[in-house]
């Protein structure tokens, strides 16, 4: 689909609130670049801005070592990108707000975390952390505050259709895009949601802050999930959970099941991994899979990583689905996305066939499902054969 065919809500926003006087928007502030060039423009655009940061995280729980740079987290909401939120917001002499988060993250979003990752799962909690908080807290906090509209940095786009139905549509700037994270949105709040840089691509906002000269202008683009740190993922879950995760299974290799060896704890290995396997063969091994009531981890050769039928559960779409529809799947955030057919559909699971096998489908990864630009929706890969 062409982007001619929608009107965008964020690009047209300055014709649109001619007949508006001074609307009300709630900026959901990171303290990164994407969202301070999200509140100037706003502001620009004739909008009462009001900035909000989410204090989500104590990182005084895994700090970095003293021959680390601050940087080296990669994380957001720390203490330091609150104080940058604050900055820009007295820059464009706009209202602050700090919402302490924690527990609600906590439950929400690293609790999740650390149970679909002992269940054998690769999650992605940047998900749960949009669905639950950047957008459902904000949301409530949005109508506290009597503001008309909630604003991210998402790289993404909010389009009416003929019908005048809000939906969502890929950013400009394809590398930076980020609809993969907002599948699970509800539709009834999609007219009350702005992504006022989706239409920009990363450098024109980067040239914007600079032109501004916003405090933020030059720093660099949080990396990876943000409460991890530069500790890694299995320091993380082991600091974090109650269970006993040290205890030895066999090492086997898939089909033929024979035993290579013992491995001290499932929760170090994932899908598709290579190296640290703590095993010798005379060719390359890959993580096939791992099973969390035997305590089996199963290795295999590269060609049977490759499955072609995936399974969807907690399904959300913007769009009645189609059996019959060629669409394009991304397994993976970073995927550039495969073309399937829908082979089933029920309430809430979905079963689709890919046009060519996808090496490693990951459960605990979503699938998320597109027609052109069109944002459809998506659901979480429970399996795939």
């Amino acid at each position: 689909m062409s982007n001619t065919e929608y009107k965008n809500l964020n690009s047209d926003s300055k014709q649109s609130n001619e007949s508006i006087k001074k609307p009300r928007v709630l900026v959901a502030m990171s303290g990164g670049v994407d969202s301070s060039v999200a509140a100037a423009l706003l502001k620009d655009q004739g909008f009462e801005v009001i900035g909000a940061t989410m204090q989500v995280w104590n990182y005084s729980n895994n700090p970095v070592s003293e021959d680390e740079d601050c940087d080296a987290h990669g994380t957001c909401c720390s203490s330091d990108d609150v104080d940058d939120a604050r900055w820009v917001c007295d820059q464009l002499n706009i209202p602050f707000y700090v919402l302490n988060c924690e527990d609600q993250f906590k439950a929400e979003v690293i609790d999740p975390f650390v149970e679909s990752y002992l269940s054998g799962e690769t999650p992605i909690p940047c998900v749960n952390c949009n669905t639950f908080l950047k957008f459902s807290h904000l949301i409530k906090k949005m109508k506290e505050l009597d503001c008309d509209y909630l604003a991210t940095g998402h790289y993404a786009q909010v389009v009416l259709n003929k019908s005048n139905k809000p939906l969502i549509q890929t950013s400009e700037d394809g590398h930076k895009d980020q609809t993969y994270f907002l599948f699970t949105l509800e539709q009834e709040i999609l007219s009350k949601i702005l992504f006022p840089v989706g239409h920009l691509d990363k450098t024109d906002v980067r040239k914007i802050a600079e032109e501004k000269k916003l405090v933020v202008a030059k720093k660099k683009d949080s990396v990876g999930i943000c409460f991890i740190g530069s500790q890694g993922y299995k320091t993380f879950v082991e600091d974090h959970s109650t269970e006993d995760l040290h205890v030895k299974g066999e090492i086997k290799i898939y089909p033929d099941g024979d035993v290579i060896g013992k491995h001290s704890g499932l929760h170090k290995f994932t899908l598709g991994q290579r190296r640290a396997l703590g095993v010798s063969f005379s060719e390359p091994l890959f993580v096939r899979s791992m099973d969390y009531e035997t305590g089996e981890l199963w290795l295999s050769r590269e060609k049977d990583l490759y499955k072609d039928s995936v399974r969807v559960r907690d399904t959300n779409f913007f769009e009645k689905l189609s059996l019959d529809k060629e669409l394009k799947v991304k397994l993976r955030y970073q995927h550039k996305g495969s073309a399937c057919k829908i082979t089933k559909i029920s309430t809430s699971e979905i079963s689709l066939k890919l046009t060519k096998p996808e090496r490693s489908i990951t459960p605990g990864q979503a699938a998320v499902f597109y027609d052109g630009d069109l944002l459809l929706g998506g659901g979480w890969i429970e399996s795939a054969y």
